[in-house]
């Protein structure tokens, strides 16, 4: 059954790997994708393995450790940085880390993406902070991405890209693609003299709203 787990997982990091090329979230073998697969266990996209030329057997498990547990290919050099994750975020099953253009340019400004659209404040739970710069693949990479974090969903890695977590795939992946709009629009508005952020008060009732209600009726488990 624990391997049957494994390659539906494998499979679903693959057939993900293809969605965030196809929406210039990533190129080439840049960024990764993960799940939890275990009590310590994740499935990771290996090093340097293009995402079109990817199979389910390249997918490696690894423990918290970030040692290898199963696979034959060198685990992605993040693995640190989605451990780290995981393991300060117990809701987190899915992690997606991309380059995509626009969270990248404010990630080269050190900036932030503001709470400026309802949409990132329901899902992400407000702005979502740039982590202090370390080189990529360290152990202080992590450290600075989880404490720029702030209970949020993402967070964008300085003059590198952005981190974000879902429930699953799927999830993580909206959470990078409104992320990516955010962060599109903060730069549009930046241009255009500066946007106006919601207020804390109405961001915090927004990602209750989200939280409590809106991503139930999303699953179909709420009308």
């Amino acid at each position: 059954m624990e391997k049957l787990h494994y390659l539906e997982a494998r499979q679903s990091i693959v057939e993900m790997g293809h969605q965030l090329t196809a929406k210039n979230l990533v190129a080439g073998s840049w960024g990764n994708i993960s799940v939890r697969v275990g009590e310590g266990l994740y499935a990771i996209t290996p090093s340097g393995r293009g995402y079109n030329h990817q199979q389910p057997q390249d997918i490696v498990i690894i423990d918290q450790n970030c040692m290898r547990v199963e696979g034959e290919l060198t685990p992605s050099s993040e693995s640190r940085l989605h451990t780290a994750i995981y393991a300060a975020c117990p809701q987190a099953q899915a992690i997606i880390h991309t380059h995509s253009i626009y969270a990248s340019a404010l990630a080269a400004m050190h900036k932030a993406v503001p709470a400026i659209i309802e949409d990132l404040v329901m899902l992400i739970g407000g702005s979502v902070a740039c982590a202090e710069y370390a080189m990529p693949g360290t152990e202080q990479l992590a450290v600075n991405a989880v404490q720029a974090l702030q209970r949020r969903r993402a967070v964008l890695l300085a003059n590198h890209g952005a981190v974000c977590w879902g429930k699953n795939l799927e999830d993580a992946l909206m959470v990078a693609e409104i992320l990516e709009k955010s962060a599109k629009i903060a730069i549009i508005c930046q241009s255009c003299g500066g946007a106006v952020e919601l207020s804390g008060e109405d961001v915090a009732v927004m990602h209750d709203f989200y939280e409590q209600h809106y991503s139930k009726r999303q699953l179909g488990e709420e009308k």
